[in-house]
């Protein structure tokens, strides 16, 4: 007699921070399946993210396999990327449900393909759920309201994340304190880091150059206050080469601005396994991405992030990153300090040891009664 199907899980992908989120989660299930188990998954690229330095190139990379379905949702405005998500991730349910959507992070996918969802009457689980900066100009804040809003099951990377959860009444129950999958996927590829091939042309050497990343649209889409950062930088860092991977929208605002510090060496963004190699032998990460803030703890790379807030306050209080603000004239004292020596050392928050991915599918083994 063939066995039984067992309940089959959407595992949403759709921008570059999902991919390392998601690899860990698809390694456990096959494993799990391996063993017996009887989740089945389908994987979906939404197609937010489709050229392949921001898509094709992690999943290569990291041994994700080829999307089950791809939605290509394309370019447009963020309404324009939800509404296009929104359409095909409901017509596919419409023709094949699934009996669970899992969701990761909070770019606009996750938000899109949970409403979706939900909509239908499939349950939602949500990875990275609870994290929040305060800061609703932020649309990765908005996105994480409105996906716990309607989420069912939420898996956190720290118990700060379930307390904010807790004050927005979520029962206990419903929360998983897990760990980090994104730790998950840096810890398995570690020994598989390798340095990029600008690496010997520029001249760069471990602890002597600084790692820098900007993105948010209060640091880089006004000319004065960008180039104000840039000539801190450049400044502060006494020297020493600066690599800046560029955002494709970074990039166009870097023309409007004259006269750049010479120190800045801007590179197109970075595959994952040479980027993370960028940052385990940086002097120094700068920044005001969130990930970037949890992968240079785990690896004990000073990080100063250009923002007022940050989701993630366990890298500050455990870790290795500072949060500056935006004023660039934080950065002087901030890299004084680093220079002198007397930046704090930092350690690794509860959980985020490489097996978060397993407890997440242990929980759905569980909840889904597979």
């Amino acid at each position: 007699m063939s066995r039984v199907a067992g309940p089959l899980v959407d595992i949403i992908a759709g921008a570059r921070p999902n991919f390392m989120k998601v690899a860990p989660i698809i390694r456990a299930l096959d494993a799990r399946k391996a063993m017996g188990g009887r989740l089945r998954y389908r994987l979906i690229h939404t197609g937010q993210h489709y050229d392949a330095r921001m898509s094709g190139d992690f999943f290569v990379q990291l041994g994700i396999p080829e999307p089950n379905v791809n939605l290509e949702a394309g370019s447009g405005t963020q309404a324009e990327q939800t509404a296009a998500i929104m359409v095909r991730y409901e017509r596919l349910l419409l023709e094949s449900p699934s009996q669970a959507c899992l969701v990761v992070g909070d770019v606009t996918s996750t938000m899109a393909c949970a409403i979706a969802a939900q909509k239908l009457k499939v349950p939602v689980a949500h990875v990275e759920a609870g994290i929040r900066s305060g800061d609703w100009a932020m649309p990765e804040e908005v996105n994480r309201i409105v996906t716990d809003a309607i989420t069912n099951w939420f898996f956190t990377t720290s118990l700060w994340a379930g307390e904010n959860l807790k004050r927005e009444d979520v029962g206990g129950e419903r929360i998983f304190f897990v760990g980090n999958t994104m730790i998950d996927t840096l810890l398995a590829n570690l020994d598989r880091l390798r340095p990029p091939p600008f690496w010997d042309e520029m001249g760069l050497s471990s602890g002597g150059y600084f790692v820098l990343t900007l993105h948010r649209p209060s640091n880089v889409d006004t000319a004065a206050p960008f180039e104000a950062l840039l000539k801190a930088i450049g400044e502060g860092t006494r020297g020493l080469p600066v690599v800046f991977p560029v955002h494709p929208r970074t990039a166009k605002m870097l023309e409007a601005i004259p006269g750049l510090p010479q120190s800045i060496r801007f590179v197109e963004p970075q595959p994952y396994l040479e980027f993370n190699h960028l940052v385990r032998h940086a002097k120094a990460v700068i920044t005001d991405s969130g990930g970037i803030t949890e992968e240079a703890t785990v690896m004990g790379v000073p990080c100063m992030t250009l923002r007022d807030t940050t989701e993630r306050p366990e890298t500050v209080s455990v870790g290795t990153n500072e949060i500056l603000g935006t004023d660039p004239a934080a950065l002087a004292p901030a890299l004084d300090r680093l220079f002198a020596g007397r930046w704090k050392k930092g350690a690794i928050p509860e959980k985020w040891d490489g097996r978060a991915a397993e407890r997440i599918v242990a929980v759905l083994e569980r909840i889904l009664q597979a």
